[in-house]
């Protein structure tokens, strides 16, 4: 994704939160513990439109070949284009930028909601409820809750978000809070329910970002580790 190296501060305390975590889930503190200080950082927050245009381009590709199609759609425009822009683009020039038939409908809603309201605006979404952001973001084609949590996560820092749903978030659950064998990978049996995550993590409002945050460096954690029975 495009990253201009600009970055913003957390919109809540990262201290506080801490203390909340570690006071109510003894098991997630000694996680905290191991992984250290949170170091989430917000992405540059463009407009709902932009993000939204950016996740839609990533989909379903490898980082590498997404960010190359969306540099190409971005130079058609000199930059990021605007919604009626967008739909006024004929689809042969989105086409050779390498956008596929599915994505270029899927942008082409995302243009139409934009311009009829149903995507907010960036000053309007500031003021919404992270329910009500899930609710009107998914009216785009293309776009589901994870897409939208991400965003609320990453690109607006809201902190009491738990995608329970995430692949990562299930793993690094059952790596800190399930017993699995250490001398072997996490396999899809050893996943917890999403309703399972959901029901442990209501202790952790109200920084259930921050919590999925730890959870995912869980994941990160395992990957470094030795093999059982090795130093």
């Amino acid at each position: 994704m495009i990253n201009d190296g600009r970055r913003r501060k957390l919109p809540f305390d990262p201290a506080e939160a801490l203390a909340h975590l570690r006071a109510c889930d003894a098991k997630l503190a000694a996680l905290i513990e191991r992984v250290g200080p949170l170091a989430l950082r917000l992405d540059a927050s463009p407009s709902p439109f932009e993000s939204l245009l950016e996740s839609i381009l990533y989909q379903q590709l490898n980082g590498k070949a997404a960010a190359t199609i969306h540099g190409r759609v971005r130079a058609i425009y000199g930059g990021d284009p605007s919604p009626q822009a967008l739909i006024d683009t004929p689809e042969e020039r989105l086409r050779a930028a390498g956008v596929s038939g599915n994505k270029i409908k899927a942008l082409r809603d995302l243009a139409a909601k934009t311009l009829d309201g149903t995507v907010p605006s960036h000053s309007a979404i500031l003021k919404m409820a992270d329910a009500d952001i899930v609710e009107r973001l998914t009216e785009v084609r293309g776009i589901g809750p994870w897409t939208v949590e991400m965003l609320l996560i990453f690109r607006m820092g809201r902190p009491d978000v738990l995608p329970v749903t995430d692949y990562g978030v299930r793993k690094g659950y059952a790596l800190t809070f399930m017993r699995v064998p250490r001398n072997r990978a996490i396999e899809a049996g050893d996943l917890p329910k999403p309703d399972v995550v959901f029901k442990r993590g209501r202790r952790w409002a109200p920084f259930r970002s921050v919590a999925s945050w730890y959870l995912w460096r869980a994941c990160d954690l395992a990957r470094c580790a030795p093999p059982s029975g090795r130093a």
